[in-house]
């Protein structure tokens, strides 16, 4: 896999998008193991046990300056049977036919040490029907000998076959070769020769800077209505929703966008598996599921915590949850979903209050009420993303940083800690997302902490910041530099020489 050559902006195709390669296959055969050796990073969830992959997972990637997007799908393993499906086998079907809809060019995945089985076949007639241009990737070929074995799926008579082995990472480079040599056209990417690539270090006047897509995460326990969400928010059935806890299995990213200064701003919708306790996490997929979806909370620029509503509807998970998204100082906003099931507008304050109550370390974070299944108050949850986006876009400059935090000492004196009292000297804003101030003081152990949240929450009000966390740090201010004429300790006294 080569490395991007390019700016994003500088390549463009006569069409104007990425083209799109979709993965499909019958189950365990490889598919998420060669999305992964494609893009170069373990995104997609890769274990022995079949079916593992459910949702359609999607990214972007690059080859000799070639940016596409590739689709990871699940197994179909219904074609042509009519009894013993699995009970997933119906969505997986229906997300993988969307895949194959959207996509460019197929790649089918076989595994060379099996050779051909039934259902190989019916998938191979499946993609025939398409008319799209297909390339089979003979995976496990882990040597020359398996390689030569894979000319027998030539006789389905697609474009083209290439032997491959995720586990090694061989003949990855030759596959997407082939796969670009079917492109259409004008789906091909205008690359630069290597000679004129100085012309891109240059920068014009009318260029503008690439605006970075805004990580948007949904996280929250099993079954409060995450996927159902993401749905509602895109108006298509994007990911699998059940009533079965543990549907989503792989952190799903999704292009989406948002209104951001009377534009629209791209941005990521991340939907998440369920975050369940440790001591009932007991599958090894389930282990995986968890961990991306911590990964998510960690990488996202916006968390969008999804809780039940109803009576007692905070349990002892959500807050686990609340406190890793707290540690993690995210800018946050609270979902309450299924808030139709609440019958009166006293039992919604009432709920508004438990929330405030449960979840102290979210105070910051404001409060939408959602039910994604009959699509109610979802406008207003899209007005508070793009509020919370406008405030990760405050810089308020030194001299109106340091007014703020001065009136905030006169209006209320810091108490005694020690010996001696705290004392302002400067103040700075050090990073925007989310907003972090640094103060130097005389002695940064003499600020009380409940002074220190005073000055957050001064600072709030201030510069009106929603749903973001406001972070303040102290350090002493450095000791006055001693003038080098000035003597070390044990040095004699430096005279001056008279002058002849």
């Amino acid at each position: 896999m080569s490395r991007n050559d390019y700016p994003p902006q500088t390549i463009e195709n006569e069409s104007g998008r990425l083209p799109v390669i979709a993965i499909v296959g019958r189950p365990n055969v490889g598919k998420s193991s060669l999305f992964n050796a494609i893009i170069g990073r373990r995104m997609a969830i890769v274990h022995e046990q079949s079916g593992v992959t459910r949702d359609r997972v999607a990214a972007t990637g690059s080859f000799h300056g070639q940016h596409f997007q590739l689709i990871d799908t699940g197994g179909l393993g219904t074609m042509g049977a009519s009894r013993n499906i699995d009970k997933w086998d119906e969505h997986i079907a229906s997300q993988v036919f969307q895949a194959i809809e959207n996509a460019d060019v197929l790649i089918m995945v076989v595994n060379v040490q099996q050779g051909i089985v039934p259902l190989d076949e019916a998938v191979a007639e499946e993609l025939r029907s398409t008319g799209k241009p297909v390339i089979v990737a003979a995976n496990k070929s882990d040597n020359p000998a398996l390689g030569e074995e894979s000319v027998e799926f030539s006789r389905w008579g697609f474009a083209d076959l290439a032997a491959i082995s995720c586990l090694h990472r061989y003949g990855i480079d030759n596959l997407l070769e082939k796969v670009f040599d079917l492109m259409p056209q004008e789906l091909k990417q205008n690359v630069p020769t290597k000679k004129s690539t100085d012309i891109f270090e240059q920068t014009s006047e009318d260029s503008t800077p690439e605006i970075k897509p805004l990580r948007i995460a949904i996280v929250g326990r099993p079954n409060v209505g995450k996927s159902s969400l993401v749905n509602a928010l895109l108006g298509e059935e994007r990911v699998i929703t059940s009533d079965v806890a543990g549907t989503t299995r792989d952190a799903v990213d999704i292009d989406f966008s948002i209104k951001f200064h009377g534009e629209q701003r791209p941005a990521i919708l991340v939907d998440t598996a369920g975050l369940r306790k440790t001591a009932k996490v007991h599958d090894a997929v389930e282990k995986f599921s968890v961990m991306r979806a911590e990964s998510a909370i960690e990488h996202a620029e916006l968390v969008i915590m999804t809780v039940e509503a109803g009576e007692n509807s905070i349990t002892a998970q959500d807050r686990r949850i609340a406190g890793l998204i707290e540690r993690n100082h995210k800018p946050c906003i609270i979902t309450a979903n299924k808030y139709d099931l609440c019958a009166s507008e006293a039992k919604i304050k009432e709920l508004h209050k438990m929330l405030r109550n449960d979840l102290p370390g979210l105070a910051y974070a404001p409060v939408v009420f959602t039910s994604a299944v009959k699509r109610l108050h979802l406008n207003t949850l899209l007005d508070m993303i793009s509020t919370v986006a406008e405030q990760l876009e405050l810089r308020p400059s030194t001299a109106l940083v340091n007014r703020v935090i001065l009136d905030a000492f006169e209006r209320l004196s810091p108490p005694v800690v020690g010996v001696s009292p705290l004392k302002l000297y400067y103040a700075t804003m050090t990073n925007h997302v989310p907003p972090h101030f640094l103060l130097f003081v005389n002695k940064a152990a003499n600020c009380a902490p409940n002074y220190k949240a005073y000055l957050a929450g001064e600072m709030r009000k201030a510069f009106g910041f929603i749903g973001v966390p406001v972070l303040i740090d102290l350090r002493d201010r450095p000791k006055k530099v001693t003038n080098f004429h000035t003597p070390g300790r044990g040095e004699p006294p430096r005279r001056n020489k008279r002058r002849k």
